[in-house]
This record gives structure tokens, sequence and C-alpha cells, in this order.
């Protein structure tokens, strides 16, 4: 048997106003979506801002539905909709922001597994790292320089 050992550098910032200025806009902007999440059954509302490497901004919140699994998460709503607007641009870097209705949050809360595969199809198909803020509602920010630190193991199309 042999061990393999996984490592990833994660960058840990004391609050919002603590980070870049790009970084700073690009939050404000999730937290903006994030507040018209449509989250009537979770009460947990997510926003994603992306920025495309040709200047656009794009932005996504959940979108919940009675039957749980038809529902969409914001990241994957962000960026599904820059694939479908701007097919040739690159994502330069996502912010995420989310909060309970019901107990603030704190603690930076990173995208589900579902949108960490969205992300790295993203990634793998621009040859080029996403940067991915992400926070609760208040506190620290954590920025990751590529999905690949948040989904290490990934699983794409060479395997096919």
């Amino acid at each position: 048997m042999k061990e393999i050992k996984i490592e990833s550098t994660l960058y840990l910032y004391e609050n919002i106003e603590a980070l870049p200025k790009n970084a700073f806009s690009l939050m404000q902007e999730a937290i903006k979506t994030r507040e018209k999440a449509y989250a009537p059954y979770s009460n947990f509302n997510v926003g994603a801002a992306i920025l495309l490497d040709n200047g656009e901004i794009v932005t996504g919140n959940n979108q919940e539905n009675a039957s749980y699994p038809s529902g969409l998460c914001a990241e994957r709503t962000a960026i599904y909709y820059a694939g479908s607007q701007f097919p040739n641009a690159k994502i330069l870097r996502m912010a995420i922001s989310a909060g309970s209705k019901i107990n603030q949050t704190i603690k930076p809360i990173p995208p589900c597994g579902a949108c960490r595969q969205s992300i790295a199809e993203y990634e793998i198909k621009q040859d080029a790292p996403i940067e991915i803020y992400f926070m609760g509602e208040i506190g620290s920010v954590i920025k990751s320089n590529s999905l690949s630190d948040l989904l290490p193991l990934g699983f794409d199309k060479s395997v096919l």
C-alpha cells in the first residue's frame, strides 16, 4: 500500500472589507443577488456573481421547488447562464454568499458537491483556474485559487 497525500491551499480574509477591491465588488454583487433568491422551503438564500474575461458580471441565486431535486443552486444558475450567454468567455472569478433566514451565517459556506463538479467542468473547458471567494452573511471570507483546491481527484472527460 502506498499513501497518497492531497493538499489544498486556501486563503482566509477576516471580513469582506479585507478583500482586494475587485473581489470586494464582486462579493457585493453576490450579496445583492442572494437577497433575491427563491428559497421558501429551506429558508437558505445563496447568491453567486461571476466575472468573465470580457468584463461582464453574471449573477445567479438559488431557485427552489416543492419537488426539491428540481431546484437549482446559485452557483450553477450563474455558471450555466454565463456558459449559455457568453460561451467563449473565460470565467476569472466567482463570489458566493450564503445566508439563512433562521440563523445568521457567520462561517464561509463553500459550494456543494454538484456545484463543485459543474464549476470544475468550466475550469477544464477553459483550461484556466477560476478564483472562488465564499462567505456566509457576515464574517470571514475564504478564497480558493482554483476549483481543484475544493475538489481534488475530480471526475472529468478524460475518464470517459
